[in-house]
């Protein structure tokens, strides 16, 4: 990889969720790629862009994020998760630039029953179309680095943080529709609410420290959904009730693995690490209020 002292910082997705926080903790300049210019569904819009700007490395955060979407087109989520990081990974590499690609615990089957978070070289088994595009994302970004250097892909989970619209802002509307009834939410879905301003903070500290390789990175600890909305409803809505369900309860078209917890250790061994997610919580909750009706879908 370049030296990247007279050559940009680039961050694809950057009106969305983790994007912003790239940009907004990113203590050098960084550019962002987004609509119309970068175009998922048109892979080479991507290397027109590294043709063009010539960066020095590139946060490919921009993917189709919506699980249960793609579940009911898997085609289009392969075109826009694996096939476009293919065509971007192919055209950093060719010029030199840095690439780290941003992944999920879905990549994995979630059938873990020692109570572990699932490591880096764990075997990957995702149980459903969206797992199976990110994965197919990690193994082509892979290819087209070949070993070299400058690559990095980041595993993470259940991300929240500004500009809401998240799963604490949508867990509050659900509660606040269903009044008085006791909202139902799955309890037998584990893995680690991540607030995106820590994940981009560890991002950055992690391309500082090292020179490529594959991290999981989540705020520490783990949580059902029926934990992490108790969390977030004792803050917004106290005494709200819940009823706990289980994942075959709640329809949808998606089948999310059921144990997401993802190891952190190879990130901490670098001086990388991750606040408990509660705290993260907690902080986020008090700073961004929701009002009712906001984040009213899902």
């Amino acid at each position: 990889m370049r030296e990247t002292a007279d050559r940009s910082i680039v961050v694809t997705g950057s009106r969305g969720r983790l994007g912003r926080a790239l940009l907004a903790t990113s203590a050098r300049p960084i550019d962002g790629w987004d609509r119309p210019l970068l175009d998922l569904d048109d892979p080479a819009s991507a290397t027109r862009l590294v043709e063009r700007d010539a960066p020095a490395l590139v946060f490919h955060a921009a993917a189709m994020t919506d699980v249960d979407e793609a579940a009911r087109d898997p085609e289009r989520a392969f075109r826009r998760n694996a096939e476009a990081t293919e065509a971007l990974a192919h055209a950093c590499r060719e010029a030199g630039a840095g690439l780290l690609l941003i992944s999920t615990n879905e990549v994995f089957d979630g059938q873990r029953r020692d109570g572990q978070g699932y490591r880096e070289d764990d075997v990957t088994a995702p149980v459903n179309a969206y797992g199976r595009s990110k994965l197919a994302a990690e193994h082509a970004a892979l290819a087209a680095y070949a070993g070299a250097e400058g690559l990095w892909i980041v595993r993470t989970a259940w991300l929240f943080g500004p500009p809401g619209g998240d799963f604490p802002d949508k867990i509050t509307a659900a509660a606040d529709r269903l009044v008085p009834a006791p909202l139902p939410v799955v309890h037998d879905e584990v893995g680690s609410p991540t607030y995106t301003l820590d994940l981009a903070s560890a991002i950055h500290a992690l391309v500082a420290r090292t020179r490529g390789g594959t991290y999981h990175l989540v705020n520490r600890g783990h949580a059902s959904r029926f934990d992490w909305a108790r969390a977030v409803l004792d803050t917004r809505r106290p005494g709200r009730q819940l009823r706990a369900i289980t994942r075959a309860e709640y329809e949808r078209p998606s089948v999310p693995p059921a144990w997401g917890v993802l190891d952190t250790s190879r990130a901490s061994a670098v001086g990388v690490e991750l606040r408990p997610w509660s705290v993260a919580l907690a902080e986020y909750l008090a700073e961004h209020p929701a009002t009712a009706g906001r984040g009213a879908t899902g």
